[in-house]
């Protein structure tokens, strides 16, 4: 089994940034695709980015526009995501989750381990 815990959230200005990090522990993950998903109040749970096993692929939602950024270090089980320009339709309870590349990067159905995800909110 692959426990995740997220870390990094909070409130933030609208235009600032913030880096969330998930930190694996119990068994390494380096044999995992990672994903980063969010979940706002009243809304279903989306596709943020994701980043495959060797780090050498990364996947993001469109809607972004490029001011997100998923990296991994594999030596310390942990995934990254650096977030800029943020604004308030950001707001959301962030989740990583571990996908053991047998599914689509994309698809929140094809991940089999996930965090508990940690808050983050834009001020305005």
């Amino acid at each position: 089994q692959v426990q995740l815990v997220e870390s990094g959230g909070g409130l933030v200005q609208a235009g600032g940034s913030l880096r969330l990090s998930c930190a694996a522990s119990g068994r390494t993950f380096g044999n995992y695709n990672m994903g980063w998903f969010r979940q706002a109040p009243g809304k279903e749970r989306e596709f943020v980015a994701a980043i495959s096993w060797t780090g050498s692929r990364t996947y993001y939602a469109d809607s972004l526009k490029g001011r997100f950024t998923m990296s991994r270090d594999n030596a310390k089980n942990t995934v990254y995501l650096l977030m800029n320009s943020l604004n308030a339709e950001d707001t959301a309870v962030y989740y990583c989750a571990a996908e053991p590349r047998v599914g689509v990067l994309t698809r929140i159905s094809d991940y089999d381990h996930w965090g508990q995800g940690t808050q983050v909110t834009v001020s305005s």
